[in-house]
């Protein structure tokens, strides 16, 4: 809920005297979520920032109830157990049949249990932040939220935190209040290990973003993409038109380019870390969750025969002569179902996940003219190499968002401004806004680009 909205619906209020019965359905909800956010330390939307930095500072670990918060009698909490083959089944469910979907409930995310396995159990992941609600009759799992550990870096602050994902309330039960529930028990854990900040992104406005970034799509199957409503076709432009338009070669053209083993770790790690160093909001790995991400978690020798069913993929440049490693980039496979279609069932979709390059290094100033350009051509060279190496592996369509350097590329590599906004949120912490790579009409911004350097999945 943005802040014009907000300002619509406390006028509504007060001219029928705070009576929430008597807006619709959907400004009921939104006014409730703003009157949550409101108990909660986070920046409002009309607060002028003057410094950096937590906004409860006062409690302590031994502050916090031991207990979990209480819950309707119907309801239960269950700390889920992702390595229980039963549970992680619940998860499962859970997610694909209730997680995001498009507006026109057209797709969903079609998650796998070898993702949930990579994207939960990071490096320091604790069981009882999986946590879950089920009906108490039944025990059938009915909403799921979750947390990871990370260390933040904002600007010349290092924050310990944690990664908030996944927040899923049944489809039949959202008129249950539970996200409040969910989203106040998982802080009451966290806060109990004496981390205090989180880190979180939402497609809504919520009091208040540090930053706001666009999706951007590229098609690699453009033929499927219309056929399932995904895309349109333009005026004046016939189906022969677009494909031609968004023909790719069939092989790479960056020489040196190669899948990144285990024996690179090293080297990419210290790549990237200068790489991220740009950025005003990064997560600082160690290598073992540098390793954890980007080689993932699964068993590679059967990844290796199956390519489609392949989970995070991450490429390097060896240069020939020296050996060493000039670049790094890495993206990962979340397919959508097609929700009734009668041809297609799933769409094949990758994520441009990070990247590092030492095209830039030797300026002084990066946003000068002749780095940028050095930057920009060897980016046009390593993602135009990322989308033919995920339309090979039978992907139909490679969105990215505006953060990091991406503006740079976006244009040249034909990815088109999607619908959708990511918006980036602190839990207690006031931050001054971070550029997200788009100017004030939301058209991307070459020239300022992102100082967002995080990519959450």
């Amino acid at each position: 809920m943005d802040e014009k909205k907000l300002q619509e619906l406390l006028k509504l209020l007060q001219m029928n005297n705070g009576d929430l019965s008597k807006l619709n359905e959907q400004q009921r909800k939104e006014m409730k979520d703003y009157k949550f956010w409101k108990t909660q330390p986070v920046a409002s939307f009309d607060e002028d920032i003057k410094t950096e930095g937590p906004i409860d500072k006062a409690k302590k670990p031994e502050d916090i109830p031991a207990s979990p918060l209480p819950l309707l009698n119907e309801f239960e909490w269950s700390t889920i157990d992702i390595n229980n083959q039963t549970e992680l089944e619940d998860v499962f469910l859970l997610l694909n049949e209730n997680y995001v979907e498009d507006k026109d409930a057209a797709f969903r995310f079609n998650y796998t249990k070898d993702f949930f396995n990579w994207a939960l159990k990071a490096p320091g992941w604790k069981e009882e932040w999986h946590v879950g609600v089920r009906v108490k009759k039944s025990g059938k799992l009915i909403a799921f939220i979750s947390a990871i550990p990370i260390t933040l870096k904002l600007r010349e602050n290092t924050i310990k935190s944690v990664e908030i994902n996944f927040l899923c309330i049944h489809k039949q039960l959202r008129a249950k209040r539970l996200a409040p529930v969910l989203i106040k028990e998982i802080t009451r854990r966290v806060n109990r290990h004496n981390i205090w900040q989180a880190l979180y992104t939402a497609g809504t406005v919520l009091p208040s973003p540090v930053s706001t970034c666009r999706y951007t799509h590229r098609p690699l199957n453009w033929s499927k993409l219309y056929d399932v409503g995904f895309t349109d076709l333009p005026p004046n432009q016939t189906k022969t038109d677009m494909l031609a338009h968004f023909a790719l070669p069939k092989t790479n053209k960056v020489a040196g380019l190669r899948p990144m083993e285990p024996k690179d770790i090293e080297e990419a790690y210290k790549l990237f870390e200068k790489y991220q160093s740009r950025f005003d909001l990064v997560q600082l790995f160690t290598k073992e969750e540098f390793s954890h991400w980007f080689l993932g978690n699964v068993d590679e020798n059967k990844q290796e025969k199956d390519l489609e069913k392949k989970i995070v993929f991450s490429y390097v440049v060896e240069d020939s002569k020296s050996g060493k490693l000039t670049d790094f980039f890495s993206f990962y496979s979340l397919p959508f179902t097609i929700l009734n279609h009668p041809g297609h069932s799933e769409l094949g979709i990758g994520y441009l996940y990070y990247y590092a390059t030492d095209a830039d290094f030797s300026f002084e100033d990066r946003f000068s003219n002749d780095a940028t350009a050095a930057l920009r051509k060897r980016l046009d060279e390593l993602i135009g190499d990322a989308i033919i190496l995920a339309k090979n592996v039978k992907m139909d369509v490679f969105n990215a968002l505006t953060s990091q350097d991406n503006t740079l590329f976006l244009e040249d590599l034909k990815f088109a401004p999607g619908d959708g906004f990511l918006n980036f949120y602190i839990f207690n912490y006031r931050a001054f806004p971070i550029t997200g790579g788009l100017k004030e009409n939301k058209a991307y911004d070459p020239e300022k680009r992102s100082n967002i350097g995080v990519v959450m999945l």
